[in-house]
């Protein structure tokens, strides 16, 4: 079988980092969850890296920089289990992942059978998830429908092609996906998503400030091809005034912070910033 290319360069490798974080997280005696398929990403990654110089040298800087990130993402990864579970509990069936990267939760998490999940994310993401999804003989606990397709573009038709109902209420998962796209893509993003929103259907959208001037935000940038925190460009997501869009477009909202969502979960992720968080979007 034909070894499935990861992305090496680009936005789509910041979802090898991720599934990095979350092989660490899952062999720990106090880990927040458990994603066996994590590890799969992670070794098929590196081998895509090579063993030359530049590919060896690449990949360790990949692993400082999930090393930096560790604490606040891995976290972040639990706090989204967690909301997604309670998003089905108040009767959210559909689970859209905007930007899916290399998330498993259709594979690890025990939901209601008709819980359907739909995973949006870029066609190279999927040319190697996919493939060693294959490979891991591992089959989704719930029904899981995949769409390769870009957020700044047409995603909205593949999701309905793929079975997505607007009638049903839906949890829209955005785990910084927004954040890579101008305001202007990501509230279009979030126009659509408003569009195809049944009542009840849940949204939660980070306020976070973010010094790109910070040494780990730069290499970031550096190491994904200067697609991502380039100088000058405008990636920031929803803005600040994510809360009050929504608020007007027929959003019940409310806000948390981070340090008050972190506070239970045990890890040095506190931040002390009361303003940071992420605002809870129910739709009406």
């Amino acid at each position: 079988m034909t070894e499935p290319e990861a992305p090496t360069a680009g936005v789509a490798m910041t979802a090898i980092g991720v599934a990095v974080i979350r092989a660490r997280e899952s062999i720990r005696s106090d880990r927040l969850y458990d994603d066996p398929l994590a590890r799969h990403f992670a070794d098929a990654a590196r081998r895509s890296f090579g063993a030359t110089p530049e590919g060896e040298q690449r990949w360790a800087r990949l692993e400082a920089l999930a090393d930096t990130f560790f604490e606040g993402r891995s976290v972040g990864v639990r706090l989204v289990d967690d909301r997604m579970v309670a998003a089905v509990a108040a009767g959210c069936r559909q689970i859209v992942i905007l930007g899916a990267g290399l998330d498993t939760r259709a594979f690890r998490l025990t939901l209601p059978a008709d819980v359907r999940f739909f995973e949006i994310d870029l066609p190279e993401l999927f040319a190697f998830k996919e493939p060693v999804l294959a490979a891991a003989g591992v089959a989704p606990k719930h029904d899981r429908r995949v769409i390769a397709g870009d957020l700044r573009r047409n995603w909205t038709e593949p999701l309905r092609a793929n079975g997505f109902r607007a009638d049903v209420p839906t949890y829209w998962v955005d785990e910084g996906s927004l954040g890579y796209l101008s305001r202007g893509d990501a509230l279009r993003v979030a126009e659509s998503l408003t569009e195809l929103s049944a009542p009840g259907s849940q949204f939660g959208a980070g306020r976070f400030h973010v010094d790109r001037n910070l040494p780990h935000y730069t290499e970031l940038g550096r190491l994904v091809g200067g697609e991502h925190h380039g100088e000058g460009r405008d990636l920031s997501g929803l803005g600040p005034d994510a809360e009050s869009w929504l608020t007007a477009r027929g959003w019940r909202t409310s806000f948390r912070s981070w340090d008050d969502l972190v506070a239970a979960l045990g890890r040095p992720a506190a931040i002390g910033d009361p303003e940071v968080g992420l605002v809870l979007a129910v739709r009406e």
